[in-house]
């Protein structure tokens, strides 16, 4: 089993920056008391594994849940953030004033996109899809927790579900929540997505 888990709150998130790989959005305290329930809510799950982004949420999201768990944890680049190119560090709203829905444009590879120096989905899927298929041949039967951000689990969940742009805009995957992959006869299917603490439903 596959187990994604999107990074808990960072200052990016709570300012609404588009931070990327570059810049310091450190985790906020609510991301940190996020980070500590959701390694709880683990447990049961039984993780072997766990692979993480290098980028600092998502490692510190990791950490926390390592030590939890009294696993290690092993830093991979393809779990990474997306690259932002130009848009790095700016926040949502100037974005929208200047360009419209860039988020909708991304999904639909419009050519603002790599003119503005920004990853495509496409080649997110492509490194999201190459560590999850390490991970079913090295890790086969065992339950791996992939620490990353939301578009390369949105990667993943496009690929099995085959979604179109608008869909995907509309798919939000929260802070440090899961969402959970199995493969049963060489077939990927999802066994949840946004899977957290009952009370969190209601407040975020």
């Amino acid at each position: 089993m596959l187990i994604f888990l999107r990074h808990a709150q960072a200052t990016n998130n709570a300012e609404r920056i588009l931070a990327g790989r570059t810049g310091d959005a450190p985790l906020t305290k609510i991301g940190i008391i996020q980070a500590e329930r959701i390694a709880k809510f683990l447990h049961p799950l039984k993780v072997s594994t766990i692979f993480t982004s290098p980028i600092e949420r998502a490692m510190h999201t990791a950490r926390v849940v390592a030590e939890e768990l009294n696993l290690e944890y092993k830093v991979d680049e393809r779990l990474t953030e997306l690259e932002m190119g130009s848009f790095s560090g700016i926040g949502y709203d100037e974005i929208f004033k200047r360009y419209g829905n860039i988020f909708l444009k991304f999904y639909q590879e419009d050519s603002i996109i790599k003119e503005n120096g920004i990853e495509t989905f496409s080649d997110v899927k492509k490194r999201v899809l190459d560590i999850v298929n390490h991970c079913s041949q090295k890790y086969n039967g065992e339950n791996i927790l992939l620490v990353t951000h939301m578009d390369p689990i949105k990667a993943m969940v496009s690929t099995i579900m085959d979604l179109n742009p608008e869909s995907l805009y509309g798919l939000i995957i929260r802070n440090a929540s899961l969402t959970i992959i199995k493969q049963e006869d060489g077939k990927f299917s999802i066994s949840a997505i946004n899977s957290m603490d009952a009370d969190r439903y209601e407040h975020e």
